[in-house]
């Protein structure tokens, strides 16, 4: 199945996420894509902002979500695989991993970055996915190092309009399996997990907590070793891998 939502092109705005909310609050929106030239003040995050040249993608997908928030929840890991699905149409023998939640990474250095927000107007669930991907340019001043398509398959004819076509259809099929459950996106997710089984660092509200990557539970958490052998369920945080190259 492909939702066909329309694609509105916007020029230069702050942020397609904020132009999406802004759409939400008003009520009576059709779901639909909206993309940006450029913008102004994106978004990651954990507030963090998100740099913007000119020949990248900036997109938001926003739309009702008949599920509710339950279904909501699985949103950025479906989008998560969605971009990594694009990425591997254009590059097919790239290592390409998803570190969680959802940022889309390869050998370390970050392609895309996902923000997706939710809220209620009326009685419906909407939401909106934001996607940015870096297609011909990797900004530097990130806060780590970046890649791009154009990097990963070794030219330049790639464009944004490609991705977004390639990216349409692989979010169809993820949100569709979204909407089916959670047991097929966790299994694609894990797949692809960067550092799974690995020592890594997740910092939630300051405070670093280390141990090994165990798994991913049912509802999207994710499951830390520590060091004395007992398990932890973290919902929330920022991730650092450990003493791997």
């Amino acid at each position: 199945m492909k939702f066909d939502w329309p694609v509105h092109h916007l020029g230069t705005i702050d942020s397609t996420n904020s132009e999406a909310k802004r759409r939400a609050a008003a009520g009576g929106f059709a779901d639909c894509w909206l993309v940006a030239e450029a913008q102004t003040a994106g978004r990651g995050r954990l507030q963090r902002s998100w740099l913007s040249p000119p020949g990248n993608l900036f997109t938001t997908v926003l739309y009702r979500e008949p599920g509710g928030m339950a279904v909501a929840a699985r949103t950025p890991f479906a989008a998560a695989l969605a971009v990594s699905d694009m990425a591997l149409q254009f590059a097919p023998d790239a290592d390409v991993q998803v570190k969680w939640p959802n940022d889309v990474r390869i050998h370390r250095a970050k392609l895309s970055g996902i923000l997706i927000e939710t809220g209620s107007s009326g009685p419906d669930t909407w939401v909106a996915a934001g996607m940015g991907i870096n297609v011909t340019h990797a900004p530097e001043g990130a806060g780590q190092s970046a890649t791009s398509i154009a990097a990963l398959r070794g030219d330049t004819i790639i464009n944004a309009d490609m991705v977004l076509d390639a990216l349409r259809e692989a979010f169809s099929a993820r949100l569709v399996e979204a909407r089916a459950g959670f047991a097929k996106l966790r299994e694609s997710w894990l797949e692809r997990a960067e550092g799974l089984g690995g020592t890594i660092r997740v910092t939630a509200s300051g405070e670093p907590v280390e141990g090994i990557f165990e798994d991913m539970d049912e509802t999207g958490a994710l499951i830390l070793r520590l060091p004395d052998g007992t398990r932890q369920t973290i919902r929330a945080g920022d991730v650092d891998l450990i003493g791997r190259v």
